[in-house]
């Protein structure tokens, strides 16, 4: 997938990017692919991710605050200690993901599906899963 940098030059991010630390903030990569990729401690505040490939991502400590995680594939993805605060799951996938230790307030989690192997942080309130 191409996108254009602050800097105006366009980048190619593959599958198993390394983008650990990276700021993508406001970022829109709809549908990316990016499984497998690192992208511990990443800025991805408000990054639209709808429809992302991030199975298997390691997402530890990433911010991704108010981003739009609609739809994305998030199975077995790492996303320990992550700040998810107010982020859209609406429909995700998060079979066999790591949410522990996660900061989950305020995000949408309607029609996402999980199953025994997704660990939500101690505490969490797990929300029904929604009939289909």
């Amino acid at each position: 997938m191409k996108v254009t940098g602050t800097d105006g030059k366009e980048y190619t991010i593959k599958p198993e990017a390394n983008l650990s630390e990276a700021n993508l903030t406001g970022a829109d990569l709809r549908g990316v692919n990016l499984r497998d990729a690192n992208l511990t401690g990443a800025n991805l505040t408000g990054v639209n991710l709808r429809w992302a490939n991030l199975v298997g991502a390691d997402m530890k400590r990433a911010d991704l605050s108010k981003a739009d995680l609609s739809k994305a594939d998030l199975a077995d993805a790492d996303l320990s200690n992550a700040y998810l605060r107010g982020a859209y799951l609406r429909g995700a996938n998060l079979n066999s993901a790591d949410l522990s230790e996660a900061d989950l307030t305020d995000a949408n989690l309607s029609g996402a599906v999980w199953n025994d192997e997704t660990v939500f942080p101690e505490g969490f309130e797990i929300p029904e899963k929604s009939e289909t």
